[in-house]
């Protein structure tokens, strides 16, 4: 079952303030972006993601690995865009059983129009309380703890 000693001071002091932020800045973000620009953060990455893509276009698998959203929380959210027409659904050609979403061009209008906004947001509830020495040092660190947390095994959640 792994080492169960307790954390010890420094990685108590690391520890609770990333899980402070893990949770409170999603939702901070959130609650002003919704209202300013009608999509949610898990739209506008989903619609970040397929503006990236080649042809504008992933397997929703696929997006779903991109954005760190699980096969039932992406098809939620994809089914949204489509009903909003800022997404299309797709058949894969290659694999009848499979679904491809792509940005319309509505969608890439929204996330234009969106992004000002987000960046603001970014920049106010992050980057304006860092030095440039923070997010030089911090950044490499975060990096390789999303890398270790997308190496892990999937979670058999149903």
């Amino acid at each position: 079952m792994g080492d169960l000693t307790a954390l010890d001071q420094d990685e108590a002091a690391f520890w609770r303030p990333l899980i402070r932020v893990a949770t409170v800045l999603p939702r901070a973000l959130e609650d002003q972006f919704l209202p300013e620009t009608g999509l949610t953060v898990s739209d506008y990455g989903v619609l970040v993601a397929l503006s990236e893509a080649p042809d504008h276009l992933l397997r929703i698998s696929a997006l779903a690995a991109t954005t760190a959203l699980s096969l039932s929380r992406i098809s939620r959210v994809v089914d949204d865009l489509t009903r909003r027409g800022l997404v299309e659904k797709r058949r894969c050609p290659e694999d009848g059983r499979a679904a491809n979403a792509v940005l319309t061009d509505a969608g890439l209008a929204k996330l234009k129009a969106a992004y000002p906004s987000h960046l603001s947001r970014v920049r106010a509830s992050v980057f304006a309380h860092l030095s440039t020495e923070d997010i030089r040092t911090a950044g490499p660190v975060l990096a390789r703890l999303a890398a270790a947390l997308d190496a892990a095994p999937p979670s058999d959640d149903c």
